[in-house]
């Protein structure tokens, strides 16, 4: 692959991808591998940052557990059934099969989730290296200044050619696919430039917002919980009405300003402002039961016999709060312990916020997908122009989920511009 060359003699490729992370590379090197002459346009200082930073530096590329007769029911959107096609067809399997072939170990850690045993690099030097066996040319960094479109052109038969002017040069192509991402962690690059884009070619965009993010909570409501910071435990969260409700079992963890962890991070991408979120402290344990058994046998403190089924920390900020529940267990009323059980397995608490897009693993929302075709990820009514990645409004759940989303989608688009004649001259 030519990389961080200025611009060749030849300015007219058949495809221009602009964005190098997880989809854009993936989709240059599909289209590549199948004949077209790809241009891969990137304005960041390094390739694939985020692909780089996730998973802790090992990167968890895809779910084992992905159920590829129904993929949507781990997706987000105005849409989710949209997903179904791209994923059907390029699969975790096929993924793996890729690493196999380029002899990279990789590990399940938690429900599926399958991440490099080594380091992401190796992932991102095997996206590199398939580019590099499809002639892919790469500029980076290059910023795109304007992208203009010439409708149908009889002279090449193409239904019409877009020229994207960079600091490196004009380049012109029938096929231009946006691979940009969305707004998170704007410190490695992430820009609007996608939904740019997208607005000048009329495709309309669902309200983005934060996703996979840790949520905030008031001062005065969350200072009995503060100093919880940096503890972690197992937890059952819901949040949304009895129709729509969601709910994970995952582990929760206490921030100075809210909660994060896996079980928030996941119910952040289905929480609406102003609702609260229902928590179970203690999943599948009856402490109803339980205290009244301790409050037969025991002369503890109730914060103390509390400690023997939750982190010692939390037992004492919640009976803390409570003067009734600050003595021994068998001198506590029926009434407190009762109301106290149903506090922990349905602890209602109502975020004000969310650490916004400088925390958010991703971005909820983007390009409608009414807008786009669910086989080929091409505009409906805008030739030529495709939208893949994390800019469309498909969001995964946590776990390698919106990696599978950019594999599968990159793939759909390749294997569609193939199936067009090549244009370039």
């Amino acid at each position: 692959m030519t990389e961080n060359t200025i611009a060749s003699s030849s300015s007219s490729y058949d495809a221009v991808i602009i964005g190098a992370g997880a989809a854009g590379l993936f989709c240059a090197a599909q289209a590549g591998q199948q004949g077209l002459k790809v241009l891969l346009i990137d304005h960041a200082e390094k390739v694939a940052e985020k692909i780089r930073i996730s998973g802790g530096g090992r990167c968890n590329f895809t779910n084992r557990d992905l159920d590829v007769r129904a993929p949507h029911k781990y997706y987000v959107g105005q849409n989710p059934q949209f997903c179904r096609s791209a994923l059907s067809r390029y699969t975790p399997a096929d993924f793996i099969a890729l690493l196999d072939k380029h002899g990279i170990a990789y590990e399940e850690k938690h429900k599926g989730q399958l991440f490099a045993q080594r380091s992401a690099e190796d992932i991102i030097r095997m996206l590199l290296a398939e580019c590099a066996a499809g002639g892919v040319e790469h500029w980076q960094p290059c910023s795109v200044k304007k992208v203009t479109f010439s409708a149908l052109s009889t002279d090449t038969g193409s239904a019409g050619s877009y020229a994207i002017q960079t600091d490196r040069g004009t380049v012109t192509a029938p096929r231009l696919v946006i691979a940009t991402g969305g707004l998170s962690i704007p410190k490695i690059g992430a820009t609007d430039f996608g939904y740019r884009i997208a607005q000048q070619f009329k495709l309309p965009l669902i309200e983005r917002r934060a996703g996979l993010v840790p949520l905030t909570f008031d001062g005065d409501a969350w200072k009995p919980y503060a100093q919880l910071a940096g503890l972690a435990l197992p937890v059952e969260i819901s949040t949304g009405s009895k129709k729509e409700r969601m709910s994970f079992l995952e582990d929760l963890l206490f921030t100075h300003r809210g909660l994060s962890g896996p079980a928030v991070l996941q119910i952040s991408s289905y929480w609406k402002d102003n609702t609260p979120l229902h928590i179970n402290l203690l999943p599948g344990t009856d402490m109803t039961e339980v205290l009244q058994q301790a409050k037969a046998r025991s002369r503890k403190l109730v914060a103390n016999e509390l400690a023997a089924h939750m982190p010692t920390r939390l037992a004492d900020a919640w009976t803390s709060q409570q003067p009734e529940l600050q003595r021994p267990i068998n001198e506590a009323s029926d009434k407190a312990l009762t109301r106290l059980a149903e506090q922990l397995s349905r602890w209602e608490i109502t975020p004000n916020g969310s650490e916004g897009y400088k925390k958010a693993e991703v971005t909820l929302g983007g390009v409608d997908t009414k807008a786009l075709s669910q086989q080929t990820m091409e505009a409906k009514n805008q030739p030529g122009l495709y939208c893949i990645g994390e800019v469309v409004d498909i969001t995964g759940w946590l776990g390698g989920y919106n990696f599978q989303w950019a594999w599968a989608s990159a793939f759909a688009c390749a294997q569609a511009m193939a199936q067009q004649p090549a244009q370039a001259q």
